[in-house]
């Protein structure tokens, strides 16, 4: 994945304003963040891959997909079974 193909990622999901990317390093503008690695990344002379600022923007991807998909999960695992409708109780009845 390159810094084109994780820009077009933000622009179509953007991130929440602040993040802790780790515990020495909060992200208190995530917009800013994004253009500063996107600036930097497009101004580097040498491969993609020896710019710091790419390194950030990647590891800031992964954490967002991370929690993404966090997110799902819990939303899954919260979300209470209903019954089916007009489906046969596994209780007998009992007549009255």
């Amino acid at each position: 994945m390159n810094h084109e193909e994780i820009k077009r990622y933000f622009e179509t999901n953007p991130p929440p304003l602040e993040v802790e990317l780790t515990p020495w390093a909060k992200i208190t503008n995530t917009q800013v963040f994004l253009k500063s690695c996107y600036t930097t990344i497009r101004n580097f002379n040498g491969p993609v891959d020896r710019c710091p600022a790419w390194w950030h923007l990647r590891d800031f991807y992964i954490l967002m997909k991370k929690t993404a998909q966090q997110a799902a999960v819990e939303k899954i695992e919260e979300t209470p079974f209903e019954e089916i409708p007009n489906q046969a109780s596994s209780e007998p009845e009992t007549a009255a």
